[in-house]
């Protein structure tokens, strides 16, 4: 038993709680919280590895009767790579907020967000984990209301109504599963859950609620206002980080309680929805005349790709799928940075205002443009990673037509990436007047951009924890 996992959780909590009690020189804080959460966790990821699932058990007490907290290999691969993309991401907010309220709020919220995340990733109790979105969503909620308009304000009311409705499916599809088991440990619910009506009505009011909360077709059209009228700090966090937080639930839970519900006729319903997410939200992407919402529907599409994992049901779809997760972490936060950036010069994230980019800001428009290839799911980025082994695992199994929506959203992806590309690289004789983007900004979206070539070029450790728990190498 190691106490490593509730480190996760403790650190940034802490963090949050002493940035509001200084103010003003919470960028301090903050930087010290990040550095000593992702140390935490690259040291959990490290003895993961070398040992295999670790375990914590709350105040000395297991399942049933108290709370273990339990780190696999795909949660200690989210808790590294998604804490290295949200400690980037909340730099940018230095450069984007002045000194002031807006930032130690900011800094304040983020912090409360990640102890959250890194809850929901640790935790093996289905109310701990409901307790954790809720956690999650509030604090997103908060972020996108510091957009600078109106705007800002009512995306921030429309998120908070429509996940309260997912959060109430979710939580009355757990109470159908305690009525059922007498236990809410993940675990130990899927060894006592029997199939019938009760865990397939349980099933059912799970899956609808997360599917709304992550904005999975045909339950999307809520939520790219919140990604465009959200500060683009805020934006990155809840694009690449915070919004991949209902399905992380749904891949648990699929795999560890509901495996006996999870027959051909549910997983293939999913799967419909999966795939029309793919091809509509990305032909949506094709249609945007704002950069910010662009990214907001390429963001709705790959939530597509990562719940194909359900249909095609293999170790290596579920690899595929958490491959997905944190390479498109990495691409959307990092242009969602690199589109702050922009807005900053330029007063606007117009796709018609990016012709002169490429030559006024080379390090901004090579972060736009490995993120997009990430999300074309080219080599050498780990968007390509990830669909290969969606595709793969998609023909081994015999349903060669989840291979095809992959190939048709990549297709479809290169088109949108390629029409902001050539308009960032059209000349702009003369350069317009702006100012200059912001070069921290700048710096963080290329960094962000460099961990999603990373994760393409040197695979093996991140795949080897994501096969750790699921039966079967890479």
């Amino acid at each position: 038993m190691s106490a490593w996992p509730a480190w996760t959780v403790v650190i940034p909590l802490v963090g949050a709680f002493a940035s509001w009690l200084v103010g003003r020189k919470s960028a301090f804080v903050a930087i010290a919280s990040a550095l000593a959460t992702v140390g935490v966790t690259v040291v959990l990821a490290l003895e993961v590895h070398a040992r295999g699932t670790v375990l914590h058990r709350v105040g000395g007490w297991g399942a049933p009767l108290g709370i273990e907290l339990r780190v696999d290999g795909p949660a200690a691969l989210l808790l590294v790579v998604l804490g290295i993309v949200t400690a980037l991401t909340s730099a940018s907010a230095v450069a984007h907020f002045p000194m002031g309220r807006r930032r130690s709020t900011f800094i304040t919220l983020w912090l409360i967000a990640w102890a959250g995340l890194n809850a929901l990733l640790v935790s093996a109790d289905l109310f701990n984990l409901y307790v954790a979105l809720e956690l999650i969503t509030l604090t997103s909620v908060g972020l996108i209301s510091l957009g600078p308009s109106r705007e800002s304000i009512r995306a921030a009311l429309q998120y908070l109504l429509v996940a309260i409705l997912g959060s109430l499916g979710y939580l009355l599809g757990v109470a159908l599963v305690y009525g059922e088991c007498a236990t809410l440990d993940v675990a130990l619910a899927g060894e006592r859950l029997a199939r019938g009506t009760v865990s397939s009505a349980a099933f059912a009011l799970v899956a609808a609620g997360l599917s709304l909360k992550s904005g999975l077709f045909p339950l999307h059209a809520w939520l790219p206002s919140a990604y465009a009228n959200a500060p683009s700090p805020a934006a990155a966090l809840l694009s690449g980080v915070l919004g991949k937080a209902a399905f992380v639930v749904l891949y648990r839970i699929t795999g560890e309680t509901f495996p006996l519900v999870l027959d051909a006729a549910p997983a293939q319903i999913v799967g419909v929805q999966a795939g029309a997410a793919i091809v509509w939200c990305s032909l949506l992407a094709l249609r945007q005349r704002r950069l910010k919402m662009l990214i907001a529907y390429s963001s709705l599409a790959q939530i597509g790709y990562m719940f194909l994992a359900i249909p095609i049901g293999t170790p290596l779809a579920r690899a595929g799928a958490l491959y997905i997760a944190i390479s498109h972490a990495a691409a959307s936060a990092a242009i969602f940075t690199a589109t702050g950036a922009l807005e900053r010069a330029s007063g606007n994230d117009s796709i018609d205002a990016l012709p002169g980019v490429a030559q006024r800001n080379p390090l901004t428009f090579f972060s736009l443009a490995i993120g997009g290839v990430n999300l074309m799911g080219l080599p050498p980025t780990g968007g390509f990673i990830a669909k290969w082994l969606l595709v793969r695992a998609a023909l081994e199994s015999g349903q060669w037509w989840w291979a095809v929506v992959v190939l048709v959203g990549g297709l479809i992806a290169a088109a949108y990436v390629f029409r902001v590309l050539r308009e960032a690289f059209v000349p702009a004789v003369p350069l317009p007047a702006t100012a200059d983007a912001p070069q921290l900004a700048e710096v963080v979206s290329l960094l962000l951009a460099a961990v999603s070539l990373l994760l393409g070029v040197s695979p093996s450790w991140p795949l080897s924890l994501a096969m750790q728990s699921l039966g079967e190498g890479p």
